[in-house]
C-alpha cells in the first residue's frame, strides 16, 4: 500500500526521492513527504499527490545526499498534512517512514504520555518513532539496538526507514508482514517497498526478509540483522525487468497498456512450461511435490480480490480436469475461521503481488498445520514466494495499474497448466484431450490479439452506458468468475456499483432491479448451458433491460434478442475466461475515461494491500 523510498550516497538526495516517490504512486496514496539531511532535518509533507509536495518544497533546503521519502495511504489518523510522514521524534534528532500498523500503539503511546512525550498527529507511526527515541536514551545504546529493541516490543507490521540527524552516514531500514528491497549501487544504497524506484539506477538487489533490520552506511558497507540480534548474509539478487517495462510504452494510462500487453505475457507464462505437439507440461514447482500433490485429498485455493476470481477459475479448472475436491477461500477469513487443515491438502496462495497481509498470514496458519503451500504470484523474490514449499512465477512483467488485468490473464493461465499436469499424472484426462486444450491454449494470444481489435466497438457502447448508476454481469460455468471480475473492474475504477452473479441465481434476487436503466452484461460464450443463457436473456429483455452480450463469432440466437453483440474468437469453454475478460477490461476502461476517473489510480484503492 503505502511507497518508502530512502538514498544514501553521492548524489543529490531529492531528485532520486522525487522520482522514486512518482514511480510508486500506482500503490495508491493520499499524502507525500521527505525529510533531508544535510546538517539539519528538513522535512516537506503533504496531503495529496507528489506533485502537490513539490510546490511546496523550498530548493534551497533540498541540498543533501541522504533522504527518505514516503506516499501514505491513510489508516491511523485522516489524510492531512500533520499525519503525512516522514515523522520526527520529540528531540527532532529522528525521522521515520513506515508502512504497516503497529496495533499496540495505543499502550505504547499511554507510557510514553507519562515519560513526558507529546504527539503532533494522529499516527501510530509517530509512536514508534519516539519508541525508539526513548529506548535509545534509556539504553544509553546505538540508534540501531534501539530500533532492534523498540521493534520487539511492538506488535504488527511494519517497514520502517529510520534517519538520524547526529549520523548523516546512515540510515537503518527494518521489516515485518511489509516488503523492503535494498538496491545496491557504487558506493550508493537505494530503499524501496519494491523495486520500481530502483531498477533506473541498479539491477543489483537484497531483499530483507521477515524481522531483520539493515544498517547501512555511506561507506558502501551494509549489515543485516535479525531481531534477535544474529547476523545475516544475503545474496544479492539481479532484477529481471527494465525501466522502460515500468513506463507507459505510448499508451494514455498504464492499465490500458497492460489490457494489450495480456497476449505477450501470456506468452510468457507459458513459455517452457508446455509443449503441445510433444504432449508435456512442466511446472518446476510441481513437480518437486508431484507425489504428494498426486495424492492430496483436497486442495484449498486462498486469495483476495482479482486473485479470488482467478482462484474460483481454478477450482472449475482442478475439479474438473484431476477430480480432485477444491474449496476457495478470502484469504482474509480463512484466517480468523478456525479452518480445518491436514497435511493431506495443498493450499495455493494467489497473489500478483506476493505481499498481501491476509493471503501470507492464511498462508501461515495452513504452514503451522502442516500443509503443502503452492504459491502463485508475479513479484520475483516476494514474501509468499519466499514462504512457500513451491510454486510458480507468472512473468506478467510490472503491472503498474491499481486494477488487475494481466496478472488476472497469467493466473489463470498458470493455474490451467497446474490442473492440466495434476490430470496427466492423476491419469483422468485422455492424452488426445490434453494436446487439445494444449493447442488452443498456445493459440490464445492470438486470440486475444483478435479481440482487441474490438476496442472502438466497446468504446461505442461504453458512451451509451457511461451515466448508468447499476451494471448486472451474468455469467455461467467458468464465466461465472469473469462476470464477478468485470462486475469488480468496472467498480474499481468508474465507480458505478455493478454485480456479478451466475446467470441462473438472477431469479433469486437481482431480477427486481432489471428496468429499462439497468446494463445487464451476459457472458454467452458456454456450449454447455447455451440454451439455458439464451433463455436467462429472455427473461432480461422481458423486463425491458439493456442487453450488452459476449458471444461467439457467428452467433445468431442471442444477436436477435440483445441491444448489443461482441463477438469473440471460439476456443475451448475451460479457457474462455482468458478471451471474455478482455472486452469487460475495455468496457470498464472507456467507461471510467470517460467520466474523467483517474484508471491508474482509483480513489481509496492500493495496488499491494500490505495491512488488514
Amino acid at each position: 500500500m503505502c511507497g518508502i523510498v530512502g538514498y544514501i550516497g553521492k548524489k543529490e538526495a531529492f531528485p532520486i526521492l522525487i522520482k522514486g516517490l512518482k514511480r510508486l504512486e500506482y500503490r495508491g496514496y493520499d499524502s507525500a513527504g521527505v525529510a533531508l539531511l544535510n546538517g539539519n532535518m528538513t522535512v516537506f509533507k503533504k496531503a495529496g499527490k507528489v506533485s502537490d509536495l513539490e510546490k511546496i518544497v523550498d530548493p534551497a533546503h533540498t541540498g543533501a545526499n541522504i533522504g527518505i521519502g514516503h506516499t501514505r495511504w491513510a489508516t491511523h489518523g485522516e489524510p492531512n498534512d500533520r499525519n503525512a510522514h516522514p515523522h520526527l521524534s520529540q528531540s527532532g534528532d529522528l525521522a521515520i517512514i513506515h508502512n504497516g500498523i503497529i496495533e499496540n500503539y495505543s499502550s505504547i503511546k499511554e507510557e510514553l504520555t507519562k515519560r513526558g512525550y507529546t504527539f503532533h498527529s494522529d499516527t501510530d507511526t509517530e509512536i514508534l518513532v519516539n519508541l525508539i527515541e526513548e529506548v535509545q536514551k534509556k539504553e544509553k545504546t546505538s540508534l540501531d539496538n534501539a530500533v532492534r529493541i523498540a521493534l520487539n516490543e511492538v506488535v504488527g507490521a511494519y517497514a520502517i526507514v529510520v534517519l538520524n540527524k547526529n549520523n548523516p552516514d546512515q540510515l537503518i531500514a527494518a521489516r515485518k508482514g511489509s516488503p523492503m528491497v535494498i538496491g545496491i549501487g557504487d558506493d550508493e544504497f537505494y530503499i524501496a517497498s519494491d523495486a520500481s524506484p530502483i531498477i533506473e539506477y541498479t539491477q543489483n538487489v537484497v531483499y530483507l526478509e521477515e524481522q531483520e533490520y539493515a544498517v547501512i552506511n555511506r561507506d558502501g558497507t551494509y549489515i543485516i540483522r535479525t531481531l534477535g540480534n544474529v547476523e545475516k548474509s544475503h545474496e544479492i539478487k539481479k532484477l529481471e525487468f527494465s525501466l522502460e517495462m515500468i513506463e507507459k510504452g505510448g499508451f494514455e494510462h498504464f492499465m490500458l497498456k497492460e489490457i494489450y500487453e495480456q497476449p505477450k505475457a501470456i506468452e510468457d507464462s507459458l513459455r517452457g512450461r508446455m509443449n503441445a505437439a510433444q504432449g508435456w507440461i512442466k511446472l518446476g514447482g510441481l513437480n518437486e511435490y508431484i507425489n504428494r500433490i498426486n495424492k492430496a485429498e483436497r486442495f484449498i485455493i486462498t486469495a483476495c480480490g482479482t486473485s479470488w476470481h482467478s482462484g474460483l477459475i481454478g477450482e472449475y479448472l482442478i475439479e474438473d480436469l484431476a477430480r480432485v475436491p477444491v474449496e476457495v477461500e478470502y484469504a482474509s477469513e480463512f484466517r480468523y475461521r478456525n479452518p480445518i487443515i491436514s497435511e493431506s491438502d495443498v493450499v495455493i496462495a494467489i497473489s500478483q503481488s506476493g505481499e498481501t497481509a491476509d493471503t501470507l498470514a492464511a498462508i501461515s496458519l495452513a504452514k503451522d498445520n502442516r500443509a503443502l503451500i503452492y504459491g502463485l504470484c508475479n513479484v520475483i523474490g516476494s514474501s509468499i514466494a519466499r514462504m512457500s514449499h513451491a510454486g510458480s512465477y507468472t512473468h506478467a512483467g510490472p503491472e503498474i495499474g491499481v486494477a488487475s488485468t494481466k496478472a488476472f490473464s497469467t493466473q489463470i493461465s498458470l493455474i490451467t497448466l497446474i490442473a492440466l499436469q495434476i490430470a496427466m499424472v492423476k491419469g483422468t484426462i485422455p492424452t488426445s484431450k490434453l494436446r487439445e486444450i494444449l493447442y488452443e491454449l498456445e493459440n490464445i494470444p492470438k486470440k486475444i490479439e483478435e479481440t482487441l481489435l474490438l476496442d472502438a466497438q466497446i468504446k461505442e457502447i461504453a458512451a451509451i452506458y457511461k451515466d448508468a448508476t447499476n451494471f448486472l454481469y451474468l455469467g455461467r460455468g467458468y464465466n461465472f468468475p469473469v462476470a464477478l471480475e468485470g462486475a469488480l473492474k468496472l467498480k474499481e475504477i468508474s465507480y458505478i456499483h455493478a454485480e456479478g452473479y451466475p446467470a441462473a441465481e438472477m431469479k433469486h434476487g437481482p431480477i427486481a432491479l432489471i428496468d429499462e436503466n439497468m446494463p445487464v452484461v451476459f457472458l454467452a460464450t458456454n456450449k454447455s448451458a447455451y440454451e439455458k443463457i439464451v433463455s436467462n436473456v429472455q427473461e432480461v429483455k422481458a423486463r425491458k433491460g439493456k442487453i450488452i452480450a459476449v458471444v461467439h463469432k457467428g452467433d445468431t440466437q442471442i444477436r436477435a434478442l440483445a441491444d448489443h453483440i461482441i463477438e469473440v474468437p471460439e476456443t475451448e469453454e475451460i479457457l474462455s475466461p482468458l478471451i471474455t475478460i478482455v472486452p469487460l477490461q475495455l468496457l470498464a476502461y472507456h467507461i471510467a475515461i470517460m467520466r474523467g476517473c483517474n484508471v491508474d489510480q482509483p480513489r481509496n484503492l492500493a495496488k499491494s494491500v500490505t495491512v488488514e
